[in-house]
């Protein structure tokens, strides 16, 4: 099953049961939003979960590219993309919880196959603000699904203040054994679902009050699911990833953890120019560098005759065609090249400035910040090229 057929089911499914599709904005949040990229589907609905009436009704869902900053640093795992789409679902002040949880376990199990004795739950334990999740916990007992019970792991909130609430999620079995243990205690748990009660709005004093409605917001990482059904050990061999797992590593020769991160760094750096951000020093712009250089460090690691003027323009015509994005591939081509060769000469100037005789032996704070503030090396640049010191 690939990542089209798992999206045109989950779709359908939602419309047969009253729910309207509403198209996904791009990675730039609305304006207001204190986040620098849209990172759930819940974020341009923001408004409609505090009570604003939709346009399109009650109930809705929708298919959102998303770009999680939080999750740079855990690329090359099984499971952890920059940017990744996220299938999504909203009762606006209409069903609760255990009408969701009851379609989520149903659309699961039988539209999409998972065996049900590869599934667990997490519920909201309780804390000294707002009691146990007792709805969910009867669902997932009814169906015959393990539960366990946390606090932290199942409270959902969008920062320290705004819309919060329990959550419950669904996790999948990974393991070669039968299921063993709990999501907590054994990470061949794999989150595959969250569904989020959104009833309540922390205020800064930490305080709760309701929101104007009950709502349920519901997020699945398309990649993630998507890469479990086809039985597949990483997102990096779901069907999305096909061309890239077919040129990047005969491209340059580099090994699994090196294609991984190039593969993702430079389809998401992609897909970020294709919404209209540059390169810059702050703000996206920097989020967008970050992502072009940490790949350029990684791909002249062993050979700084490597360019990304090797890589073909079919890569970036699925990148941008699988986003829906009407950017001209030429474009981003353009401007990935034009960073390319900023970063090369940042490179070798940075590689004079530490080759005078202050900067040969360990660096230190002082050092850092000077060779920041007088010559634009940034930190993570400095340490690259003098990796002993970090």
């Amino acid at each position: 099953m690939n990542t089209d057929t798992v999206t045109r089911t989950f779709v359908e499914y939602y419309e047969e049961r009253g729910h309207h599709r509403i198209t996904g904005s791009t990675l730039i949040p609305p304006p207001g939003d204190p986040v620098l990229f849209t990172t759930s589907g819940m974020h341009p609905l923001t408004p409609y979960l505090e009570g604003r009436p939709h346009g399109q009704g009650r109930r809705l869902v929708n298919v959102q590219r998303c770009l999680r900053t939080t999750d740079v640093d855990e690329v090359g795992d099984p499971t952890h993309l920059t940017v990744f789409e996220m299938l999504g679902t909203w009762s606006l002040g209409d069903y609760e919880g255990p009408q969701s949880l009851e379609w989520g376990y149903d659309l699961l199990t039988e539209g999409l196959g998972v065996d049900p004795g590869l599934l667990h739950a997490t519920v909201f334990g309780g804390d000294e603000q707002v009691g146990p999740d007792t709805d969910s916990l009867r669902v997932w007992q009814g169906l015959g699904v393990p539960v366990e019970l946390t606090v932290e792991d199942n409270w959902w909130s969008n920062g320290p203040f705004g819309p919060c609430g329990p959550d419950s999620e669904m996790f999948l079995w990974t393991g070669c054994t039968p299921p063993r243990s709990t999501p907590t205690q054994d990470e061949r748990w794999v989150e595959v679902w969250n569904h989020v009660m959104m009833r309540h709005r922390r205020l800064p004093d930490g305080s709760l009050v309701p929101l104007p409605q009950r709502n349920v917001d519901t997020g699945l990482g398309l990649e993630r699911l998507a890469t479990l059904l086809q039985g597949k050990n990483s997102v990096f061999e779901c069907d999305v990833f096909t061309p890239w797992r077919d040129t990047v590593p005969g491209l340059w020769h580099v090994d699994e953890p090196s294609s991984r991160l190039l593969s993702d760094h430079l389809r998401s750096a992609m897909v970020v120019i294709g919404d209209g951000v540059r390169p810059g020093n702050t703000g996206r712009g920097y989020v967008l560098r970050r992502l072009v250089r940490r790949a350029l460090t990684v791909l002249w690691c062993d050979d700084p005759s490597r360019q990304l003027g090797d890589l073909q323009g079919e890569l970036y015509r699925h990148t941008l065609g699988h986003f829906g994005q009407t950017t001209d591939p030429d474009e981003v081509r353009r401007v990935l090249l034009d960073e390319e060769r900023r970063f090369g000469l940042l490179l070798e100037r940075g590689r004079q400035v530490l080759s005078r005789p202050r900067f040969r032996g360990p660096l230190d704070e002082e050092d850092l910040h000077y060779l920041h503030d007088t010559h634009g090396l940034p930190r993570d640049l400095v340490l690259s090229l003098r990796p002993q010191d970090s």
